[in-house]
């Protein structure tokens, strides 16, 4: 291990939270600890950067998008802004928390991309792809619905199945139809890009367990008793990522963007630094830390080292995986409560609480932590309360009170206590290296006991009345104890250990802090650094994060609406049917159901038209479609226009909106019989 003296330079990461969703007290496990170990090796001295971004490439964020009316960069910028919030809430200091949808990523992944194919590690290969004729396009995993091929359960997308958790691909779905338009697609072959995986496997079978746990490394060796399988790089358009150079209508899968979103992240910190990029990434002597959890290993460390390793790029030195967070015991579950969100979590409790309570469950392993909500209130308010606060709280507030707010020098007995404190600095700091938090909490802990041990065999509240200096004494023991135990919580609970820098009118602590006594110095009065967990507040915590089921299904479908009043054929020929081609679509401002398009009708100009289908349609989506228009339908004065004409779309009792569209071959003009 190295000593205090040695600076280090670190590069550390966590894995990338996705733009499609909140985060929640299940990420924080991950994010937590990486910043109890990057604060730590800061405190050490090294210069460590702790980067991290947005995932934000991909279909389910481009759908998302698309049922919300709006681009998908709109979206992930307003993911960024509730992350990064959520984030900072909970104290977690990245050096720098950027995008994957960045001008540098776009860059590298060119770079590497070009590095792949110089050193003959891209292949290509047609494959079997469901296709939409109506909506004339191949359709992304989760733009397919149909029943799992393994349960059976209806409505699951065509990557996996919620009920059963079986992957699949998307052309296994039984009964398959297009999640735009509900028709059934085709299959067409597409040319895919791979990497090749094979050529990497000596270079995988000896690095995997000189860079990961012993279990990761053997879980993953299962996958050598076969020939590694290329790794599918590309996807059909439409997708939001980046196109592909020199493969029209191809992008990177996120999951390639994804990992080298680190690098970029990293080289957007280092040009708003003023430094060198490549003397970071590649630098002589540079470590690289990859902290993930369990579900994303193979990932992290089968592709990834093995592109990087291709390409000519080093990699990380380590990959430090851990487990999942269970609450009471269980999964997380939306039904009971404890599927928390981060910003529920904040708006009624401190995040020193679940700092400290994740300290005490995290070990370094791949082992699933879990959240038991009673003895999360009970282990704050008993250790970090009752024992490790309280030796503040009492010896402060009576230094203040009888003494004048000077400590003094520390008697005998308070020495051998704070000298035992300050000898376990290196063990403290060895489970810190080793991400062995629960071991850091044991230590602290066990010192806060001993300390609060001598703290009543002298009752200095007593002592003060017939010996006042040397209940000054013991005092002023109490305190450099706690003082020492500040500096070993400061990388777990941040904003805690400033307020205890503050009551001693100290600079920021380094962990060679811990070493220094204090004495007789004045203290400044105390103020509260914490208070004990209300259990009623866990409890509304829960109440706030329950789902309720949705009211069951009726037996039968909803009835349609009631037939219209009849009317003649006479009435009917007086509509003028006919096909129209969208050219253009946009958003009406300030409208929130209606869109402006403009139909070729083959006549001289397009008409326009007002239509009130937002909520199913995105703009962009609809150019190049052929519709049904009422042509004779009398021009409307809106005031956002003039409409033109109607295009025809059938409504489900739920709301849903489907465009009446003629078959492939109709041309624009063509009249509706």
């Amino acid at each position: 291990m190295q000593t205090p003296t040695d600076t280090r330079r670190l590069i550390v990461t966590s894995a990338l939270p996705y733009a499609n969703g909140d985060i929640h007290l299940g990420h924080l496990v991950e994010y937590i600890q990486t910043d109890f170990w990057v604060r730590f090796q800061k405190m050490r001295g090294h210069r460590c950067v702790y980067v991290c971004a947005d995932d934000t490439h991909g279909t389910p964020v481009m759908i998302r998008a698309r049922q919300e009316g709006i681009a998908p960069e709109e979206l992930v910028a307003r993911s960024h802004r509730e992350h990064q919030r959520d984030f900072d809430g909970f104290e977690i200091a990245f050096d720098n928390y950027y995008t994957t949808h960045s001008p540098e990523n776009r860059a590298l992944c060119e770079s590497i991309f070009a590095s792949l194919q110089t050193a003959g590690s891209i292949s290509s290969r047609r494959l079997p792809r469901l296709y939409c004729k109506h909506d004339a396009m191949f359709l992304p995993d989760r733009f397919v619905k149909g029943r799992c091929p393994k349960c059976q359960a209806e409505a699951q997308y065509g990557d996996a199945c919620d009920r059963c958790g079986a992957t699949y691909a998307a052309e296994d779905l039984v009964e398959a139809r297009c999640a735009v338009c509900g028709r059934p697609p085709v299959q067409r072959e597409s040319e895919h890009l791979f990497f090749e995986l094979e050529p990497s496997r000596d270079y995988l079978r000896a690095w995997l367990p000189a860079h990961t746990a012993r279990d990761v490394a053997n879980k993953l060796q299962e996958w050598f008793g076969e020939p590694l399988r290329g790794w599918d790089i590309s996807r059909d358009a439409p997708y939001f990522g980046f196109e592909i150079p020199g493969h029209p209508g191809k992008y990177f899968y996120v999951w390639v963007d994804a990992p080298i979103g680190y690098m970029a992240s990293l080289q957007n910190w280092c040009a708003r630094q003023g430094e060198d990029f490549d003397a970071w990434w590649n630098g002589q002597g540079v470590e690289l830390y990859h902290f993930i959890g369990k579900d994303i290993v193979r990932f992290h460390c089968l592709f990834w080292p093995a592109m990087l390793h291709s390409a000519g790029v080093r990699g990380p030195d380590q990959v430090f995986v851990h487990g999942f967070l269970t609450v009471n015991g269980e999964k997380m579950s939306k039904s009971k409560g404890t599927f928390i969100s981060a910003r529920t979590y904040l708006d009624l409790l401190p995040p020193l609480y679940l700092r400290f309570y994740y300290a005490c469950k995290l070990n370094g392993t791949t082992d699933d932590i879990d959240l038991n909500l009673d003895d999360f209130a009970g282990r704050v308010n008993s250790d970090l309360i009752g024992k490790i606060t309280n030796l503040a709280s009492r010896g402060a507030q009576m230094l203040h009170k009888n003494l004048g707010g000077r400590a003094g020098a520390m008697d005998a007995a308070g020495r051998q206590l704070f000298d035992a404190a300050r000898g376990r600095a290196e063990v403290i700091a060895e489970h810190f290296e080793r991400r062995d938090f629960c071991q850091v909490m044991v230590e602290v802990r066990e010192q806060a006991e001993a300390a609060n041990r001598y703290f009543d065999s002298q009752a200095p509240w007593a002592l003060v009345k017939s010996d006042p200096e040397a209940a000054r004494q013991v005092l002023t023991s109490i305190l450099n104890v706690f003082r020492v135990l500040a500096v070993y919580l400061k990388p777990i609970l941040p904003s805690y250990a400033a307020q205890v820098e503050k009551l001693f009118g100290e600079e920021p602590y380094q962990w060679s802090d811990a070493q220094r006594p204090f004495e007789n110095r004045p203290l400044a009065p105390y103020q509260y650094l914490a208070t004990r967990v209300d259990p009623k507040l866990v409890e509304e915590l829960v109440a706030r994060s329950v789902t309720r089921p949705a009211a069951p299904a009726a037996a039968a479908a909803p009835a349609p609406a009631a037939v219209k009043p009849q009317i003649t054929i006479e009435a009917f020929n007086q509509l003028d049917l006919r096909v129209a081609r969208i050219v253009a679509a946009e958003v009406v401002e300030g409208a929130d159901k209606l869109l402006k398009l403009q139909l070729d009708l083959g006549e001289a100009r397009p008409r326009q038209v007002f239509a009130g289908i937002r909520k199913s349609y995105a703009p962009e989506r609809l150019v190049g479609r052929t519709v049904v228009m009422v042509a004779n339908l009398a021009p409307r004065t809106m005031r956002f226009g003039i409409s033109e004409g109607m295009v025809l779309a059938a409504g489900n009792p739920d709301g849903g909106l489907f465009l009446v569209a003629p078959d492939d071959g109709a041309l624009p003009g063509a009249t509706v019989k």
